[in-house]
């Protein structure tokens, strides 16, 4: 306990010392060594405590830009996928609409006979209905039909107006017409190119057996 009491009256009198330098020193002097004493716990503050959070802070910023910048360019690439959806949904529903022009092999005889009908309808005298060979275009194949026929002017013009409203894709090509008997009737000869879907596996298939036989 009286080592203690020591210490104590020790601490104190050492205070007193400094109190008595310090309130003998000038106003200025005073004042000098309180801006010293706040500069320093400013400057420790400042160097310690404040530059480590202010660099968290920076860190945790540019941090959250990037997380924006991601963000944006998800969002941007999301609009761009709905985009192609769209436009992918449109594409299909245009190719279905196509491919619903094009006869498969099972609808080919009942297109042949409705040009045929076209014509009989119309009151043309077929001279010549022949199909041809297929031409392989890799992803259809186009059906050629040679056709020669006879009539007067309005039941060709009849007969060409009700191959537009056939339900198929039927391109006339070669057109050649002729007078007959003085001109009231008339001979045409035309080829009818109607077009068949042919799938990718089907035409490798056919270009594999091509192959072999060469």
């Amino acid at each position: 306990m009286g080592k203690g009491k020591s210490k104590i009256n020790e601490i104190k009198s050492k205070l007193n010392v400094l109190f008595e330098k310090v309130g003998a020193l000038t106003k200025v002097q005073r004042l000098l060594i309180c801006f010293v004493t706040f500069a320093v716990v400013g400057g420790a503050y400042y160097y310690f405590v404040f530059m480590p959070k202010y660099d968290e802070l920076k860190k945790a910023q540019n941090n959250y830009q990037s997380q924006l910048d991601v963000l944006s360019t998800y969002k941007k690439r999301a609009s761009e996928i709905l985009k192609y959806e769209r436009l992918m949904t449109q594409k299909n529903e245009e190719f279905y609409l196509a491919m619903k022009a094009l006869p498969d092999k099972r609808e080919l005889p009942s297109l042949l006979t409705g040009i045929s009908k076209a014509g009989s309808d119309a009151g043309l005298e077929f001279h010549l209905f022949q199909p041809a060979t297929e031409v392989n275009k890799e992803f259809f194949n186009e059906i050629p039909v040679s056709i020669k026929v006879e009539g007067r002017y309005h039941q060709i013009t009849d007969f060409l107006f009700q191959i537009t409203r056939l339900n198929r894709i039927v391109n006339i090509n070669n057109v050649d017409v002729k007078s007959r008997k003085g001109g009231e009737i008339l001979e045409m000869s035309c080829q009818a190119v109607t077009y068949m879907f042919v799938e990718k596996k089907e035409a490798t298939d056919k270009d594999k057996l091509k192959t072999k036989k060469k």
